[in-house]
């Protein structure tokens, strides 16, 4: 597998170079976070079944026709499909729908080959089927098409049906080690050794996220100012730690997307200068708002409750962009709390982001390790929630009121 571009999973790869060399099954199943690589390595086994190269176990070579459009993303043979809409959803698709969706990637399977070998479907973020898309890709899965190969790339596989489950082999990937995505960035030319450095320890183990963030620095910029004004928060009063967190939940939405694994539109000069404007060291906390629920989550634009009274003409950001700023910021609010136990632990060394440091053993210190460890669980569960269509506004508030306050007498209190 010379061509190959997956790094820093040699058992998956090994699995994937068996697949080729001694057949492959009709439906694989890719698990593992978000940004590990998963879909990477499905294009890598996709390469390897369209690959020309005489010697099998040279494919994917990463040199013949085939092997280049792939890469390219261009191959006639190899479709894929991912979320889309503003509910971030795979859906089922087909005729009348002005969004591709399975019925669609099933009858692109149903065609004979461009290029006479396999045909290849690839579904990111399997996860996203809603029971409709995936109710349409079982019956597909149970009589694929002659020559197919269907791979699902999932963060989890619990979303899935047990029936689809069933029918699929798996291929896990867990994180890349600290080295190995520095060794990757310095491969791709992507940033000089300090920032990838802390890029590596920052992504949590997974390659895609850590180039992400080296490809929007004003994001990585907007990512430090907002653990920050976490750690500020924690003695902050209730009245200020609501105010707060709606100023961050708009900051958020600049880095949404890294969350995600997927590349970021540039940002303007003049937005990057607004999000900066009037910050020192630390983010600022910005004039307070009022709190609205949405628990229909509307994706339509609506006034904004949020906006304020001397700015009527001021809209409301749709409720999937909320959504996704909020799922960023519980992103960032874990890592920040994840360090807080792990310094209360003595593993200072561990932490991901090293240049909150100090102020984040100072938390450390004033912090009871048992609220700390309650709130973890809390963050895992506002995730959950934010998901499964609640307002973003509530659980954010919820977080920030239940964020442990420090020790009375200590010296962060």
């Amino acid at each position: 597998m010379q061509g190959a571009r997956t790094r820093g999973h040699p058992a998956a790869l090994a699995a994937v170079g068996a697949l080729i060399r001694r057949g492959t099954p009709g439906a694989l199943l890719f698990v593992g976070p978000a940004g590990v690589g998963k879909t990477t390595l499905a294009l890598d086994l996709a390469a390897g079944l369209l690959c020309t190269n005489e010697e099998v176990a040279a494919r994917p070579c990463g040199e013949c026709r085939s092997c280049r459009l792939v890469v390219r993303g261009v191959h006639p043979d190899v479709h894929r499909l991912g979320p889309d809409g503003p509910g971030r959803q795979v859906v089922i698709g087909g005729a009348g729908s002005k969004v591709r969706g399975i019925r669609d990637l099933i009858s692109e399977l149903a065609l004979l080959p461009v290029e006479g070998g396999a045909r290849v479907a690839i579904v990111e973020s399997a996860q996203r089927m809603n029971d409709d898309a995936q109710a349409a890709l079982l019956k597909t899965l149970e009589e694929p098409p002659t020559g197919a190969r269907i791979m699902l790339c999932a963060d989890s596989e619990e979303p899935l049906l047990p029936t689809i489950r069933s029918r699929c082999a798996r291929i896990r990937l867990g994180p890349v080690g600290v080295r190995e995505i520095e060794a990757i960035l310095a491969k791709a030319g992507a940033a000089e050794p300090p920032v990838a450095a802390r890029v590596a320890r920052i992504s949590g183990g997974r390659p895609g996220i850590a180039l992400a963030w080296v490809a929007r620095p004003e994001a990585l910029r907007e990512r430090d100012a907002i653990g920050r004004t976490l750690l500020d928060l924690a003695i902050a009063r209730p009245a200020d730690r609501l105010t707060g967190i709606r100023a961050l939940a708009g900051q958020a939405s600049a880095i949404a997307g890294i969350g995600e694994g997927t590349p970021l539109a540039p940002a303007t000069d003049e937005a990057s200068t607004a999000g900066r404007k009037g910050r020192t060291g630390r983010a600022p906390v910005a004039q307070e708002s009022t709190a609205s629920a949405d628990p229909a989550g509307d994706e339509t634009t609506a006034g904004d409750a949020d906006a304020s009274v001397d700015d009527p003409g001021s809209t409301r950001a749709p409720a999937s962009e909320r959504r996704r700023a909020a799922e960023a910021l519980i992103g960032v609010w874990t890592d920040v709390t994840r360090d807080v136990a792990l310094c209360q632990r003595g593993l200072d060394r561990s932490v991901r982001d090293l240049g909150l440091l100090d102020d984040t053993q100072a938390l450390a210190v004033a912090l009871e390790p048992e609220a700390v460890a309650r709130f973890i669980d809390r963050l895992g569960r506002a995730s959950v929630l934010i998901a499964g269509n609640a307002s973003p506004e509530l659980v954010l508030d919820d977080l920030a009121l239940a964020w442990p306050r420090p020790r009375a007498g200590s010296r962060a209190a």
